[in-house]
């Protein structure tokens, strides 16, 4: 892995503690590294610190953004450099050479299809199996802990609601069924449902859930609109709602607001709760990653 990844030039837009650590792991596997909006960190002293991205991403053979990904216009929300810096990532895209890999988060509609414009090789991390599933437990443990910060319950004998029972939901169900919550799923999927209450859970079609407002806390990890007004008006105003799907989510925030309940985004849990585990996620799972996509490259252009 050292090998191949040795003096090879790749571009890091942007941060939290994750990919600081992930920087300095690509460090000691010899990769020329170049920061935008890094801290001043001992451990990337070696690293070439930029305040531009479009000079960062000059002659670089891959970019790295942050597992939080971008706003819905393309920049990078996430840095811990200068507070006024803005890494736009919309600015740096058109300066990539053919079949660079890009590596985020989870891509914004503009981001993929700058990436489709530019024939750019782009990799959502968030969706490789490897990274979810680890991934799914720190934010699994961090959904239960901004519940339990903003109610005055127990997480115990609560009635407790998960939208959706994918890689996170599933975890975040078996967790709270650990902690002797009364469960239950709601999903379009039959085999989801059949999934969850085998698991120990009541399922739930999501076509019945407007006739359920029992609920005392609820999570959502669908990234659609499936908590709207229509349903948030008849739920009692104690109810806490924690939604961790990406994007706008699938909650009427607004609505939420106005109906005096407490609904929470709470996003880049892995990196805000448990950002030594998520890093090591990561390190474990992108160096790999890398060799793997710039050897691919560099067999296509032999032959």
């Amino acid at each position: 892995m050292a090998g191949q990844l040795s003096s090879t030039p790749v571009t890091m837009l942007g941060c939290d503690m994750r990919e600081v650590e992930l920087a300095a792991a690509l460090l000691d596997l010899g990769a020329d590294l170049r920061l935008v909006g890094f801290p001043e960190d001992e451990r990337l002293k070696r690293a070439l610190h930029f305040s531009d991205a479009r000079e960062a991403v000059r002659g670089t053979e891959a970019v790295i953004a942050p597992m939080s990904s971008t706003d819905a216009a393309g920049r990078v929300t996430a840095h811990m450099g200068d507070s006024g810096l803005v890494i736009d990532l919309t600015d740096a895209i058109p300066l990539l050479a053919s079949g660079t890999p890009l590596l985020i988060g989870v891509a914004r509609p503009i981001i993929r299809g700058l990436a489709a414009q530019y024939n750019l090789r782009l990799v959502e991390m968030a969706e490789i199996p490897e990274i979810a599933i680890l991934n799914s437990v720190p934010t699994a443990e961090g959904a239960i802990q901004v519940a339990m910060e903003n109610t005055e319950i127990t997480i115990h004998n609560s009635r407790c609601l998960v939208m959706g029972f994918g890689r996170c939901g599933t975890t975040l169900a078996r967790s709270l069924l650990a902690l002797g919550a009364r469960v239950t799923v709601c999903s379009r999927s039959a085999q989801d449902l059949a999934g969850a209450y085998a698991l120990g859970c009541e399922p739930l079609p999501i076509t019945g859930l407007s006739a359920r407002r029992d609920f005392e806390i609820i999570f959502n990890t669908i990234p659609a609109m499936v908590l709207p007004r229509s349903y948030l008006r008849h739920l009692e105003r104690g109810t806490v709602i924690v939604d961790i799907a990406s994007g706008p989510g699938g909650t009427d925030f607004a609505a939420a607001e106005q109906l005096g309940l407490k609904a929470i985004h709470a996003l880049s849990l892995p990196g805000r709760v448990a950002p030594k585990t998520a890093a090591a996620i990561l390190i474990k799972t992108i160096p790999r990653l890398l060799e793997n996509l710039l050897g691919e490259e560099e067999h296509g252009s032999e032959s």
